[in-house]
Parts: C-alpha cells; structure tokens; sequence
C-alpha cells in the first residue's frame, strides 16, 4: 500500500488509477482532484478552479462536503468509483480513518445511486479497479453483491438511495451519485432525510466527507439547494457547477454531438450538458394538499348499496417495467372518494390481472371500467369477456391530472392511507413542451401507474355523465348493458 499517496497522485500514478485518467482531457478533473482534498493549485490551475467553483478562495484542507453538478458524458460514476475505493484504501492509511474505529467497528464507504441500476454502474466501476490493480486486489477479503470487505477492516458499500441503509453504520466517506434525481418529496425516503442520517454516521471520523455528484435537474431538493447555497463561499464545503465540455472536452460544445443536442431539445440540453438547472419543471402538487386529504389509517373501504362506484385501470403488458394498476371511487356531494387500489407489478399475465380486476369490479356493482387505450382492442375484449364493459376515456393522462389538481387542492377528495399513491402524486412534474404546451408526467425513471388510475377514477367520480348514467350500477351484470360510448372526463 503506497502510505501517503494523496488522491491527485493516486490518479496519476501508472500503478494505480493512472491508466483511467490519463491526457489532456482530464485537466479539469486533476484541478477537482487537488481541490476536494485541500491540495495547492498551480497559477494555471487557480483560473480553471474559478470557473468552475467561482469567485472564491480554493480549500485549504479537504472539504467536508462536496457537491458537484456537472453536465453528461462527464465521467462523474467513474470519478465517485474512484474516489470510493481511494478513500476505503489508500486514503485511509492517509488520513488514518482505522484509528477512530472502535474495536469490532467497521468503517464503511458508501455510494448511494438513484435506484439500482445506477448503483450497478458504480460497482462494477469499483470492482474494475480491484480487479485490475494489483495493490488493491490484494486487499479483498469478500465480495457480494453490493458490498466489498476488504482485510484493513473497511468495505465499500454500494446500494440505493435509502436512510435505512446508513443508520447504525460509521461512515467515513458517503458518495451520493445522480443526487438532482433524488426524490424530495417522497414520505417514505426523501433525500433530506437520507442526508440527516448520514450525518451523524459520519460525525466520529475527522475528515469524514460527503459527496453530492449529479447532473443537474429541477430547482428543488437537497442537492439543488447544498449546490446553490454553497455556490462561490469560502468554508468546508465545496460548490462546483461545470458543464460537459469543461469536465470533458472531447466534446465540444460547437461539436456535432452536443450541438445537435441542444438543437433537439435546449432546455433539456441546458440541464444534461451545460449543468444549469432547468426552468421549465415545476411540481404538480404539494405534499401538504395530499396529506390534507387521507384519512389517516384508513387503506380500503368496504362496500356500501347507495354509492355509486367509478373503476379506472392503467393496463400493462405484464414483462416491461410498468404495473397494471386499479382504483375505484365514488362521490359523496362535492367529494370524491377513493374506495380501493389495487397495484400487481410484472411479470404477470395480462388475462389473468384483467380477470382478477374484474372480480374486484364486480363486488363494487360496477358494469365497466374505464382506461386509455393502451393495448389496443386486446384489454377491452378480455374485460367483455368477464361480462366488464370497457370505457375509453377521451382525456389525455395530462389532461386528467389536470382536472384532479383542484379537487386535491381544495380537499374535495378523500383519499386512502397508501404511500406509494402519495410518493406518485407529489413526484409528478408540470413541464412545457417546445411548443408551449403543458405536459404533466412522472420524473425521469419514476412510475405513476397508481396515481394515474387512482386520478381517473376520481375525476370520474365528479363528472356529470358518470352521475346521470350510474343509476344502471344497480342492475345485474348483464352482457351488452351500457354499451353506448360517452366521454366521461368531458
């Protein structure tokens, strides 16, 4: 083990990281590498650090916490890899972590991506290096599938997004990867509170550090707000905003790639490569309107003879990544009540989630469902099938959103106790086409299968045609009832 090695010599010696990082091309990355471990810059280094920290003084010891929002392409799971698994190995022998362990106590250093997949990238970046560096191959003592123990008594520990994995650890260096991709509003994991857990994980490690790495996304949450506040301050923590062309230039930005890039999409482009934060990605409701209507405690409601009941499914193929999703609700006076959810999430048998939904649908006196028009004519025959008739809705999913927000804003909705329907809702992001108009969707790698059924059936619910025509809910399932088509959402 080379004792003392700093980071900035670890990735530049042939022996260690130097084959990853090698040309002209990393320059600014090498300014990064002093910078995040309080390293004196060269007069050519000190323009390149203003430009991409600001008007402000370099660190003159490492930095406590560091967040970086740089654009795509610019090599940033690569980088955290490797700031891991230094900081597990030579960095460690360095800045003498083991010292402040108790005895039995294991130090650990954690990445934590936006969801698996991501996380997935990282470790097999970091298992690369061990297996590839003939120093640090030597120091592994097991691998599993998100861990590896090493024999100095250390682990790189790389997982998702979740509090739950960093409580009860001693953390001596956290990496936050894609961090702008968190969820912020989420009730059962938001990044706040991840954040609020690592810390205290961190607090008995001198030099201990955090670090935020993202490309930047919408003007809101922990990563956002640490990149903002800090942005051009003197202190411990670091605030670095750089676009791709800067971190990587062997893309240019006048280069065919990224011009034609910002020539698809601008604002997505300003986001992903120029590492600005987008402007035109607002949230579609508050966390404070969805909690102000669940009955607290209450999951499902049992039947009742004089309501009225809407069912609205968001259909799936059963093998891709989305669920088939069911909701039903009724209205009480100005109020729209949800009664039941249901989410089966794939694989699954198409027929046989559209049999078993059916079955519910009837208990509810229902004689049809409701949905878009995903899969064709398929879904709708095997609900006829089930003695179901099947309504396709004429609004847009948007569209339908669009017609929930106010009854959600002014409480004229009741909703269930179900954290997954509130993570959707809350996630929902409000977005303006190239041509102007509104779209209103999930995020980038979110779902919205149970929020989408669940705002169909409660729009529904409300409509005047739903009100007119539900006196049939009473009769006897019986083929060919109400078949005539009308719009319900108009």
């Amino acid at each position: 083990m080379s004792k003392g090695l700093t980071y900035a010599a670890a990735c530049a010696d042939p022996n260690l990281f130097g084959p990853w990082f090698e040309g002209e091309s990393w320059r600014a990355w090498r300014v990064l590498d002093r910078t995040i471990f309080g390293l004196p810059l060269v007069e050519q280094e000190e323009k390149i650090f203003h430009e991409i920290c600001g008007n402000r003084r370099p660190p003159e010891a490492p930095a406590q916490e560091v967040w970086l929002a740089l654009g795509r392409r610019a090599a940033k799971s690569l980088k955290a890899a490797s700031m891991a698994t230094y900081q597990a190995t030579i960095g460690s022998e360095l800045y003498g972590y083991r010292d402040h362990l108790k005895p039995g106590e294991r130090g650990v250093v954690q990445v934590l991506g936006v969801d698996r997949e991501q996380a997935r990238v990282v470790f097999r970046y970091v298992n690369g290096f061990f297996d590839n560096i003939p120093m640090l191959k030597s120091l592994v003592k097991k691998v599993t599938s998100d861990t590896i123990e090493l024999t100095n008594g250390l682990a790189i520990e790389i997982t998702t997004a979740d509090k739950r994995r960093v409580r009860g650890r001693t953390v001596i260096c956290a990496i936050l990867d894609e961090a702008s991709h968190w969820r912020s509003e989420e009730t059962s994991n938001p990044d706040d509170e991840i954040y609020a857990a690592l810390k205290p994980a961190t607090a008995t490690i001198p030099n201990a550090m955090i670090i935020g790495i993202s490309s930047p996304y919408a003007r809101r949450g922990l990563f956002f707000r640490k990149v903002n506040d800090n942005w051009a301050k003197d202190g411990n923590v670091l605030s670095v905003r750089a676009p791709t062309w800067v971190m990587n230039p062997t893309l240019p930005k006048d280069g065919e790639f990224i011009a034609g890039e910002f020539q698809k999409d601008p604002a997505w482009a300003r986001a992903e490569y120029g590492a600005e934060w987008r402007d035109d990605i607002e949230t579609f409701v508050s966390l404070d309107a969805v909690q102000a209507c669940i009955e607290v405690g209450v999951r499902e409601r049992k039947t009742a003879r004089r309501n009225r009941y809407v069912a609205f499914v968001d259909m799936a193929g059963g093998s891709g990544g989305d669920s088939a999703t069911l909701a039903l609700a009724h209205r009480e006076g100005d109020t729209a009540v949800l009664d039941c959810v249901r989410e089966i999430k794939p694989p699954f048998s198409p027929e046989s989630v559209i049999e078993e939904y059916a079955d519910l649908v009837k208990s509810y006196r229902c004689t049809k469902v409701y949905g878009d028009r995903f899969g064709g004519e398929f879904p709708r025959e095997i609900f006829r099938r089930h003695g179901m008739n099947f309504d396709v809705a004429d609004k847009s999913k948007s569209q339908i959103y669009q017609a929930a927000l106010p009854l959600i804003n002014s409480g004229a909705v009741d909703l269930l106790d179900n954290d997954l329907l509130v993570n959707q809702l809350v996630s929902l992001e409000r977005r303006k086409t190239r041509g102007g108009r509104e779209s209103i969707d999930h995020p980038p790698g979110g779902k919205d299968d149970l929020a989408n059924a669940v705002c169909g059936a409660l729009v529904t619910s409300m409509t005047k045609h739903h009100r007119k025509e539900s006196w049939m809910i009473r009769e006897p399932i019986v083929q060919g009832i109400g078949t005539g088509h009308f719009d319900p959402l108009r």
